[in-house]
């Protein structure tokens, strides 16, 4: 069994349900001493921009920027993909406090050796 997982969020501002989720099952992943990853894509990288999660919330009443403030507080890698990013003109500099940009190569390497929730 592996202590890794890669939670992947495909879905944005769209969906709060299932975005603030994925933050919830990451800060979970972490209070639980999982070795966690955020890969955003999609419509999931405009939660990787300032501001765009900010009063995002899910029916059950988890607030993503709540979450998301856990995960920066912790240090939980935050990765955006790239061309999603720049396919929806969102640069380095746009994003929150700890995310970068990522590669389909990364999320790869991340996954062969990890549980991955995908969102």
């Amino acid at each position: 069994m592996t202590d890794n997982v890669v939670i992947a969020l495909s879905c944005g501002t769209d969906n709060p349900n299932r975005s603030a989720r994925a933050f919830h099952l990451a800060t979970i992943a972490h209070k639980e001493g999982k070795n966690v990853t955020v890969f955003l894509l999609d419509e999931g990288v405009y939660l990787g921009k300032k501001g765009l999660a900010d009063n995002l919330k899910a029916a059950t009443g988890d607030v993503a920027d709540d979450l998301i403030a856990y995960l920066q507080a912790h240090e939980v890698p935050i990765l955006v993909c790239t061309p999603c990013a720049q396919a929806r003109r969102i640069t380095p500099e746009d994003l929150i406090d700890g995310a970068r940009m990522g590669t389909a190569v990364e999320l790869i390497n991340l996954s062969c050796d990890a549980a991955v929730i995908s969102l």
